[in-house]
């Protein structure tokens, strides 16, 4: 590979690049974006969970959603993400960054039936 013989790294490609997309404003932007969407999600999930009657632990930031569960349960278990295995067991820890909006509207879905 050329820059490899050429005794340069892709480190410092990878810097350089790096440093014009935060001095262009480009990550701000890109942040505020994310964060809007994020937020967007994180809004709807909580609110459709709500209106199946779900108790939801909406979060401040991240990418997960808590939810007490009524017996049916979706996604993984608050058991595996806790310290007190036994306290978090009928909990659901739910991703809404990962899927399209219709896909977690379905999710919800399933749970409401």
């Amino acid at each position: 590979i050329g820059y490899i013989d050429s005794g340069n790294n892709p480190v410092i490609f990878s810097s350089c690049n790096l440093i014009h997309f935060l001095e262009s404003g480009a990550m701000a932007k890109h942040l505020a974006v994310v964060c809007k969407d994020l937020g967007e999600r994180c809004a709807l999930i909580c609110k459709k969970l709500r209106e199946v009657g779900l108790e939801v632990f909406q979060p401040k930031g991240g990418y997960f959603v808590w939810v007490k569960s009524k017996g049916k349960m979706t996604g993984r278990s608050g058991e595996a993400m806790a310290v007190k295995k036994d306290k978090f067991q009928d909990y659901m820890r739910l991703c809404f960054a990962w899927l399209p909006t219709d896909k977690l509207e379905e999710g919800i879905e399933y749970l409401r039936q």
